[in-house]
């Protein structure tokens, strides 16, 4: 004579459902938190490049360039945005410069980091929007 416990789950397939329509939800909600998210990061990326400490840009040229762009993946299952600049002045303007370019001017610029901040500051925002988004995502 053994033991025995049975487990029974009564309108298991109403269950189903609701779990199949939830993931079929999720890369929306995905996409939204990262389109979101990536545009945050523009904005701080140019509210950190608007005057010093940051970078100077007389013309705004500069905070303009920065942009969203979508990223191929590797599948349907990945959303990925890609946020930056082309223009020339980026890496120097963020790192620094100090020596001869090409043009054969000579620079001793301090950096300017505007990225590098904005980034690490909206990380932690992005990571706590992609934990809400699950949990909606498994909520009943």
């Amino acid at each position: 004579m053994g033991v025995r416990n049975d487990w029974r789950v009564n309108g298991a397939s109403g269950l189903i459902a609701e779990l199949q329509a939830a993931a079929a939800r999720t890369p929306l909600v995905i996409e939204t938190v990262v389109d979101t998210t990536a545009e945050a990061l523009v904005a701080a990326v140019r509210a950190n490049a608007t005057g010093r400490p940051g970078p100077e840009d007389l013309t705004g040229e500069y905070l303009a360039s920065w942009d969203v762009e979508p990223v191929d993946g590797d599948g349907p299952e990945e959303i990925a945005r890609s946020v930056g600049t082309d223009e020339p002045q980026a890496h120097r303007l963020e790192w620094g410069f100090v020596g001869t370019d090409s043009l054969g001017r000579d620079y001793n610029q301090p950096p300017y980091p505007h990225m590098g901040p904005a980034s690490d500051a909206i990380e932690p925002l992005f990571v706590a929007a992609m934990d809400r988004a699950a949990a909606q995502a498994i909520r009943w």
